[in-house]
């Protein structure tokens, strides 16, 4: 039995810390905010409940498994309910293009928007889930940590299956040929922070999720899932430390002996799980000779994931012509992401809006919970803030275009910017998932989830493997609370 010291209290890091409790470990968990779940928080204005993250769930049982691990029934916990017909994609010019779980339902709504991607539609599917089924098998149950983990032939041979050579965006040309059909589709690269013109087709796995697997909402909101980990992790003995910082990591000859908090005192840890993202915590806690592996300059090579613009709108009763899920797309992708990655925010973003009240009305009784987020580029010390209410207006403006005048019925409103994902969640540069995925290196060499140079410290979440995405970052805990664990068997 070993002290394990988890520094951030994320569903990452919850995950490890029920697993290597479930092992026999002594596990404490310290977290700098109150709230546990990371970016998976409640949030409450007046009547209206909001998620703040995420509001697309996908791989329900990854969050089920966890839950089972505690000997907990997850039934007792969390409702997934499937939304079959998820995603509604509006354009400019009027075009609709809903997105469903339902293959027929697909193929019959292809036949009038894009008579080819009807006709290769099962073939995408095949293809869609062959690259899932890759990754499932050589990717996302493994940790990595170090290059010697990426040396198996098995693994160089799936390495070149998963189309690494080819763009996202050509990947979906393959099958489709109507220009919007594929830009909802190109949409899955923002799920892992990238650009779909740059991306790896590898990334289409995400169609698979959604299109074939589902899309799930979780009754009474998506963060009843951190809930239930905190109930799990606490069933098991975890000791969770909500509001206390970790300002270092005391180490020595490469090796950490624990950790200190902010007010001074000093745990004692056999091993130190980092959750969060790893480009601004570990180099805030470790100093940088004791890293000579992740440098400054290092971390500074880094592309950051983009970022959100986000908008909490609580109206005055029920907009029928809004979906679950609903998006407004831009003119122009193409340009949208030019804009991002030159650290612009786009003149004609494209607009999700997450409404759950239309598949549970409990919470939101009194109206419409509208979260609303457009892509928002990463901050830097060359770009110059945003003046978050000249842009609310952009984004109002844009949706009064499509016949949605949603400022005439707010009651309760709040913005979020970059800036304060990076304050509150300390997010590097305040990107949603760490390092983009744009570059081949970047989508498949991401930090390991093993420090190289200090060997009891590890690292789980989004910033490292298996990427980001709430299923992901269960894994990427799991992953690395069973390598502790086989440590030490």
């Amino acid at each position: 039995m070993k002290n394990i010291v988890i520094v951030g209290g994320g569903l990452a890091g919850l995950s490890a810390a029920i697993h290597l409790a479930s092992e026999g470990h002594q596990v404490k968990v310290f977290e700098k905010n109150e709230h546990f779940g990371g970016k998976m928080k409640s949030i409450d204005l007046g009547s209206y409940h909001f998620d703040f993250g995420p509001n697309t769930i996908t791989m329900p049982q990854v969050f089920i498994e966890t839950i089972k691990k505690a000997g907990l029934n997850p039934a007792d916990y969390i409702s997934f309910k499937k939304i079959e017909h998820h995603t509604r994609n509006v354009f400019p010019d009027g075009f609709v293009f809903d997105l469903s779980s339902s293959s027929s339902f697909m193929k019959e709504q292809l036949k009038k928007l894009d008579p080819k991607g009807s006709s290769r539609y099962p073939e995408f599917l095949k293809k869609i889930e062959s690259l899932y089924t890759l990754s499932h098998k050589y990717f996302l149950h493994r940790t990595f940590e170090s290059f010697r983990d990426y040396l198996s032939p098995s693994l160089g041979r799936a390495l070149l299956k998963v189309r690494p050579n080819q763009t996202m965006h050509d990947f979906f040309h393959t099958y489709f040929e109507n220009p919007k059909t594929i830009q909802a589709l190109d949409r899955y690269a923002t799920y892992i922070g990238s650009n779909p013109y740059v991306a790896p087709a590898t990334f289409a796995m995400i169609a698979y999720l959604e299109l074939v697997e589902g899309v799930y909402y979780v009754e009474g909101g998506n963060t009843k899932i951190a809930d239930a980990f905190v109930q799990a992790a606490l069933h098991l003995g975890v000791e969770l430390f909500g509001h206390k910082m970790v300002s270092r990591i005391e180490t020595s000859g490469g090796e950490a002996s624990g950790v200190y908090l902010e007010s001074g005192e000093f745990i004692h840890a056999d091993e130190i799980i980092i959750n969060g993202d790893l480009l601004k915590a570990y180099p805030n806690l470790v100093k940088e000779e004791d890293r000579p592996s992740f440098t400054n300059k290092r971390v500074r090579e880094y592309e950051p994931s983009i970022s959100g613009f986000v908008i909490l709108a609580g109206l005055d009763g029920k907009m029928e012509q809004l979906h679950h899920h609903h998006l407004f797309f831009s003119n122009n992708y193409k340009k949208e992401f030019t804009q991002l990655q030159n650290g612009e925010y786009p003149g004609d973003p494209t607009i999700y809006i997450c409404t759950s009240s239309k598949s549970d009305p409990t919470v939101s009784p009194n109206g419409d919970n509208c979260f609303i987020l457009v892509n928002a580029p990463a901050t830097g010390k060359d770009r110059v803030p945003i003046d978050p209410e000249a842009y609310k207006e952009v984004i109002y403006k844009k949706l009064e275009r499509f016949g949605l005048s949603i400022r005439e019925k707010i009651q309760v409103e709040k913005i979020y910017t970059p800036e304060d994902l990076r304050v509150d969640f300390g997010a590097f540069r305040g990107s949603i998932y760490g390092p983009a995925a744009n570059k081949k290196k970047d989508a498949f060499l991401r930090p390991f989830n093993r420090s190289q140079d200090i060997k009891n410290v590890w690292f789980a979440g989004g910033s490292t493997h298996p990427g980001g995405g709430s299923p992901m970052v269960v894994l990427s805990g799991q992953n690395v609370a069973r390598a502790i664990h086989n440590k030490h068997s």
